[in-house]
């Protein structure tokens, strides 16, 4: 077998061919403070419906309680840049970058598992694969390996790729070299607290229950009406915290097509995603991560936009909704219109 060093090195050049943007070593021993950190969320309340995280707390916080015989951690990066970011007129509908291409859970799997199988047969020992949805602390891990620092929006800053990461992983029983861990470049800068539409962010902290990605893609049932007033025409998602960060400056758009736009989700109109039935919804966005929301929560999402568009003629559109099975996409509905009887 290589020695570490050398290991080391094969590991991470394998990663890139795979075509990953980035990839550091951390060990799989926990992360200083984060349990702490965690129970103080949880306590606190501020992980709202997330319910997973309570339940799989006392192994999130611990690499070796996923996998007792885990000795290293594979941090990769993959850059989803999307280049400038304008704003879209109220008339149509703002999607998150990271949700406007395919699913990346399902293209990060996949090079993983491919990773995991060339590292096993490779050299040896044994791998465990892990994206976003594995009870896993994936950003104090990533930092700890050098990847970035999160940053005052509590995502993963770096210094090549700014705020646009997508993250994941694999645990090996293999002994590698770690890397040494990212410092905090944020300063004094506060410009993804300032432009937060909702006030979610304060101090490092975030407020998930006031954050219009939590809002619009975890959270089930009715949004405070202040909050909806907020949300502008975001039906999936918020991109504002990351889009000012400075060190955007840095970010390369992705290269990789599938984190490309599909077009029809650049700019799509409001009306036209407000007519689609369940079927015409898991059509419309198949391979996408915007599917596992499913059509009602979507529809809400899309209504709470109908109502901030300021579009007086649109009010047949929601008061037809109003008769919707769903209840919570009648409500919407019912909201949408009373605002829009008020535009001008």
């Amino acid at each position: 077998m290589a020695d570490r060093a050398e290991l080391t090195r094969s590991i991470k050049d394998q990663a890139l061919a795979l075509g990953f943007a980035d990839v550091r070593i951390t060990g799989a021993e926990d992360v200083s403070g984060v349990a702490e950190d965690l129970a103080a969320y949880l306590a606190d309340g501020r992980h709202g419906e997330m319910g997973w995280m309570e339940g799989t707390a006392d192994r999130r916080a611990s690499p070796r309680a996923q996998w007792a015989a885990a000795k290293s951690v594979i941090l990769v990066g993959d850059n989803y840049g999307p280049g400038e970011i304008s704003p879209l007129p109220p008339d149509r509908a703002a999607i998150s970058v990271y949700a406007r291409g395919k699913d990346y859970h399902d293209v990060i799997k996949k090079r993983l598992k491919q990773l995991g199988r060339w590292l096993v047969e490779t050299h040896g020992g044994d791998a465990r694969s892990f994206v976003d949805t594995a009870p896993v602390m994936e950003k104090p891990l990533a930092a700890r390996a050098g990847l970035g620092w999160q940053g005052r929006h509590t995502n993963l800053v770096s210094r090549r790729f700014g705020s646009w990461l997508f993250l994941g992983g694999l645990f090996t029983s293999l002994e590698l070299t770690p890397d040494a861990p990212e410092t905090d470049h944020c300063g004094s800068c506060r410009a993804c607290e300032t432009a937060c539409p909702t006030n979610a962010l304060e101090g490092g902290r975030i407020e998930p229950r006031r954050c219009i990605s939590y809002l619009t893609i975890e959270h089930k049932g009715d949004i405070d009406e202040e909050l909806m007033a907020r949300f502008g025409n975001r039906i999936y998602g918020c991109d504002d915290c990351l889009a000012v960060c400075p060190w955007n400056k840095f970010a390369r758009p992705a290269g990789d097509p599938a984190y490309l736009p599909r077009v029809e989700l650049l700019a799509p109109r409001l009306p036209d995603l407000a007519e689609l039935d369940d079927a015409g919804f898991r059509a419309f966005f198949s391979g996408s991560p915007i599917k596992r929301i499913g059509r009602d929560r979507f529809i809400r999402n899309v209504l709470i936009a109908i109502g901030n568009s300021g579009r007086a003629d649109w009010m047949p559109l929601a008061e037809a909704l109003c008769q919707d099975p769903s209840p919570v996409v009648a409500r919407a509905a019912g909201w949408a219109a009373a605002r829009l009887s008020q535009a001008d």
